[in-house]
């Protein structure tokens, strides 16, 4: 991949993201709600006989509660463990002996089940979610025996990893109020008292079909899915949703800072600043240009060899081992972060790697950046997009990201014509607005000796 992208020019990348789309715009993305509410939406892909079917839930650690977080993740795990037709186990078992493979996976904004599959099993995948969507059957036994698997893989995602010890405590640094600021997979403490009640509440609560879409792209009709959800999902009752009030973090006034004290290596920080996502629901506007500049600053500052944090402090100065910039643009809470991870080169301190991020973050605050700069970002942005288009399950994760998190699917047309648009000026701009002192939060590690006979904690899970 990487010879490609260094060797193709803007212009070719652009007829190549062209006739791309043209290939898949053929067959446009085809919706239809069902009388319960379940959005079905499929994306007809010929190119191989094969099917993604994944379904949506609008609930992820945004919508938990102080003293039960983890909860949405520890459902996750409970949907694998059986209903009155499918014993536990036997939905994965069912789905490997039809020679497709499937997971889930739940984030701060949804929770998604997916399957890959020959395309006429297709029907299989609808009968066994459609039952697991209404029917599941959460035993205090199996859910004594997961929760325990969920507490190792906390362990193994955190507790054995400084630098995930020092992302939680940055995440909960940055966010006083959002829900943002609380882990996915939970506090340990939340975990240890969790209950099967619980986990039958959240459940109830947000597995409804009118709180769920369902994604197919592959080797299908789309009229042909939508005769199937109807026979399957159509079935299901709608269920009275919860209203969900808005979360709004107050207003960073002063630079906050923490230390984590953990077995290492090697020092470790993370600095970020409050950032806005691109507005979602009925405030989505096209004029809405600033997430697309954050994310164009965030490409120029890392992502590759010649951005100018890694061309300047790894490669030139040689005072960082590695660094990095993070950015996301959309998401259902409407907060976002701009970040940089940095370890400091042996020798070299925290302090004075950071005056050094600071000093190339002033430079484009000043000079803004140059058209090179941006030829390069906007090629890349293009590139990815192509990439991303050549996979049947990545054009689902987009679109099924979209809808949960609210935004309009026109956003696959478009968003890399807005990252075409943004100016050096722009950048500058956000740059100017944003990254300042008093909105900084700086976690870092403190590295401490490491028992060289110390066992690690948890261990990693699969469904």
């Amino acid at each position: 991949m990487y010879p490609m992208k260094k060797t193709v020019s803007l212009a070719g990348l652009l007829t190549l993201y062209m006739s791309t789309h043209a290939v898949l715009a053929q067959a446009d993305i085809e919706q239809k709600t069902l009388k319960n509410g379940l959005k079905v939406i499929v994306q007809e892909d010929h190119r191989a006989p094969v099917v993604v079917s994944q379904v949506w839930y609008r609930a992820g650690s945004l919508d938990e509660v102080n003293g039960k977080t983890g909860v949405a993740h520890v459902l996750e795990h409970m949907m694998f463990k059986g209903t009155k037709k499918v014993p536990a186990g036997m939905f994965s078992r069912q789905i490997a002996a039809a020679g497709g493979k499937e997971n889930a996976f739940t984030s701060k904004d949804y929770t998604c089940y997916f399957q890959q599959l020959e395309k006429s099993r297709l029907p299989l995948s609808f009968k066994l979610e459609a039952d697991r969507m209404a029917n599941l059957q959460i035993t205090d036994a199996e859910f004594a025996k997961e929760i325990e698997v969920v507490k190792e893989e906390r362990r193994w995602r955190t507790e054995d990893k400084p630098q995930s010890r020092v992302n939680e405590q940055f995440e909960s640094s940055v966010y006083r109020a959002h829900p943002y600021g609380r882990p996915v997979v939970g506090f340990m403490n939340d975990l240890e008292n969790m209950t099967a009640e619980d986990a039958r509440e959240w459940y109830r609560t947000w597995y409804a079909p009118n709180n769920a879409t369902v994604v197919v792209v592959g080797d299908v009709k789309a009229q042909d899915v939508f005769a199937l959800a109807e026979k399957t999902f159509g079935q299901l009752k709608a269920k009275p949703l919860p209203a969900r009030k808005p979360q709004v973090e107050p207003a960073q006034i002063g630079e906050r800072r923490a230390i984590v004290k953990a077995p290492a290596k090697l020092p470790y920080f993370v600095m970020g600043f409050h950032t806005p996502a691109l507005k979602n629901g009925e405030a989505y506007s096209e004029q809405d240009w600033e997430p697309y500049a954050l994310e164009v600053l965030s490409s120029i500052l890392s992502g590759n060899d010649a951005s100018r944090l890694n061309q300047k402090l790894v490669r030139e100065q040689a005072i960082a081992l590695e660094i990095d910039t993070g950015y996301d643009s959309t998401n259902r809470g409407q907060a976002s972060t701009f970040e940089v991870a940095a370890s400091p080169s042996e020798g070299v301190s925290q302090e004075d790697l950071v005056k050094a991020i600071w000093t190339q973050i002033e430079d484009v605050k000043n000079k803004g950046v140059t058209a090179a700069e941006l030829h390069r970002v906007k090629a890349a942005v293009i590139a990815a997009d192509v990439y991303k288009r050549d996979s049947m399950f990545y054009q689902g994760m987009q679109i099924g990201q979209l809808e949960t998190m609210r935004y309009p699917l026109s956003l696959l047309q478009n968003n890399a014509a807005r990252v075409q648009a943004v100016t050096s000026e722009q950048v500058q701009a956000v740059a100017k607005k944003y990254l300042v002192p008093d909105q900084m939060t700086l976690v870092s590690l403190d590295p401490q000796p490491i028992d060289p006979n110390q066992k690690p904690a948890g261990r990693p899970h699969q469904h």
